[in-house]
């Protein structure tokens, strides 16, 4: 027959309870240190930097939060007709890829011709957006914007 003095522990036996008098070595402040925010239970300070963001304020509007929908645009350089007229000889065809072996742009930069200057050479331009003022000074000096 099994009497209680014959039984047999089958679990692990729980840890020991802190706070429980002093003989146990965690008494009275338990290993916490001692008063304060730390000794509390709960014990979680709040994080500074949550303060920090929520005082930031929202960026309104729809997707503007939303990474996937910002896209990265390529810089657009602007090029005076000075120095068109400095990098090209007369009756050339001013291109993307022209401008790009003059190193003039870059890669996936865009190229916009200004109006700055003044050009007497003919120059034939295609493929780069040019202003009202530019598209002017290149027709008048001869040369031809597609």
């Amino acid at each position: 027959m099994v009497s209680l003095h014959t039984l047999r522990r089958t679990t692990k036996r729980s840890l020991q309870r802190v706070g429980r008098g002093q003989s146990s070595g965690r008494g009275k402040t338990s290993g916490r240190g001692t008063k304060g925010q730390n000794a509390r239970s709960g014990r979680k300070k709040r994080p500074e930097w949550r303060d920090i963001i929520k005082k930031l304020p929202k960026r309104r509007g729809y997707g503007k939060n939303r990474g996937r929908t910002v896209v990265a645009r390529p810089r657009s350089i602007a090029i005076s007709l000075q120095r068109l007229s400095e990098v090209f000889e007369n009756n050339a065809t001013v291109t993307k890829k022209a401008l790009e072996e003059k190193g003039l742009v870059r890669g996936k930069e865009r190229c916009k011709i200004v109006g700055g200057g003044t050009i007497s050479k003919k120059l034939s331009i295609s493929g780069c957006v040019a202003t009202a003022s530019a598209k002017a000074a290149i027709e008048k000096a001869g040369g031809t914007v597609a």
